[in-house]
């Protein structure tokens, strides 16, 4: 018999879970801060965060969220992808972004979009697998904010 895989909004419960996954992505978290990101998601329509789950466990996450850039039609991005490492090659990737693709559809995007590290090459090669095209290349610059006195 087939494992059903089902895909669903995560829930405060899986925190352990989603910050186990997101450790496995390379962004270390604990629970208690998976459950306070979560929380702060809760009740935003503009942002998903779909989990593929079986057997009681994660086996990945995507995050979508609705854009809205003045100069550009409605679109979707993919903030985040990640599939347990001993599942990949078992399909849930892609069940996971097509997931995504019928959230943004549903909120009338015409596109999504995800932006992937240079260095994630493995990832590159999915996404082309799975339809996406490379539209362009640029540099991602960061500033912290540190809170004013």
């Amino acid at each position: 018999m087939a494992e059903t895989i089902d895909i669903r909004p995560a829930r405060p419960e899986d925190a352990s879970e989603l910050a186990r996954l997101s450790t496995q992505l390379g962004y270390p978290m604990t629970a208690a801060r998976a459950e306070t990101q979560l929380a702060a998601l809760a009740g935003h329509g503009d942002h998903a965060l779909l989990v593929a789950a079986s057997g009681g466990r994660l086996d990945g996450w995507i995050q979508v969220s609705f854009s809205r850039i003045f100069e550009s039609p409605a679109t979707a991005e993919i903030a985040g992808l990640v599939v347990d490492e001993d599942r990949r090659g078992a399909g849930i990737g892609p069940r996971l972004v097509s997931a995504a693709e019928d959230w943004a559809r549903g909120r009338g995007c015409a596109a999504i979009r995800v932006r992937s590290n240079v260095v994630r090459e493995r990832a590159h090669r999915f996404y082309e697998r799975e339809g996406y095209a490379r539209i362009k290349v640029q540099q991602v610059f960061e500033k912290p904010l540190p809170k004013k006195p």
